[in-house]
């Protein structure tokens, strides 16, 4: 029987058994079928690829299979420019919004205290993370390679660390946002903009009471959440909060260096 062979590359590989790996994978052609049904049968969601190219000429996912094809599936390069090929992952948005899936409530606060866009309930349904992924032209970040495979989804990322820390380190460097950072911009809580409040606003009025006594003794410049109301103060606990985005910075500048000096090898 004919056999189609295809390699995966980069971080693809993650996706596939050890044994398959890093190697040509002979897949036996039984009928003709689009490139994307064969790539995500292997377990690789079609969201993860960004260039394919099928006897060394560059297709889409539309293209459909013959006996005999060689296969090279490749991840998503970033801002690496590659002339005459079919770039398949869609272009950056200029507003980049994120949706997540119930498992990433730490990562959805840490990317929210570095001012992303990060909408995030704990009781959403696959379904349901999919309609706002697709309705509202989110980043859908997920644990469920499954979920990526879904037709309504253009743009997404598997997340791979179970480690919080490692987890916002791996999406800025995948989805190159080193300079959309703007750390305290958002509410760690709800996800809405923090702007300054006035101290002399009927609005802070409201909010006056939550504010505990010694506080307001002393200090004098408040931010506030313009969706949930939520006061921020520099305390001990916004103090906490910068030290976070100092490590967390910091881990990301380590980061950047040690994949600079490895292509450099």
């Amino acid at each position: 029987m004919p056999d189609l062979i295809i390699r995966f590359y980069e971080e693809l590989n993650d996706f596939l058994p050890e044994e398959m790996r890093k190697r040509d994978i002979e897949v036996p052609f039984n009928d003709r079928r689009s490139v994307k049904d064969v790539i995500e049968s292997m377990g690789v969601p079609h969201v993860e690829v960004d260039i394919i190219l099928v006897n060394g000429a560059s297709v889409d996912f539309s293209y459909v299979v013959n006996d005999n094809d060689r296969i090279s599936v490749f991840p998503v390069f970033g801002l690496l420019d590659i002339p005459g090929v079919t770039r398949l992952t869609l272009s950056p948005l200029e507003d980049t919004r994120f949706v997540l899936d119930v498992h990433l409530r730490k990562l959805a606060r840490t990317m929210r205290l570095l001012g992303f866009d990060a909408d995030y309930e704990d009781d959403r349904d696959d379904d349901t993370l999919s309609v706002i992924a697709a309705t509202e032209n989110r980043i859908l970040l997920t644990c469920d390679r499954r979920l990526l495979m879904r037709k309504i989804i253009t743009r997404g990322i598997i997340i791979r660390s179970r480690d919080p820390r490692q987890q916002i380190i791996e999406v800025i460097r995948r989805l190159q946002l080193h300079n959309l950072v703007n750390p305290m911009s958002r509410c760690v809580e709800c996800n809405g903009l923090i702007r300054d409040a006035d101290i002399n606003s009927p609005e802070f009025s409201l909010v006056k009471s939550d504010i505990p006594e010694g506080v307001l003794s002393w200090c004098t410049e408040y931010k506030i959440c313009s969706s949930c109301g939520r006061i921020y103060w520099h305390g001990s606990h916004y103090d906490k909060l910068v030290v976070q985005v100092r490590d967390i910075l910091k881990s990301l500048d380590t980061d950047r260096r040690k994949r600079r000096v490895k292509k450099q090898v």
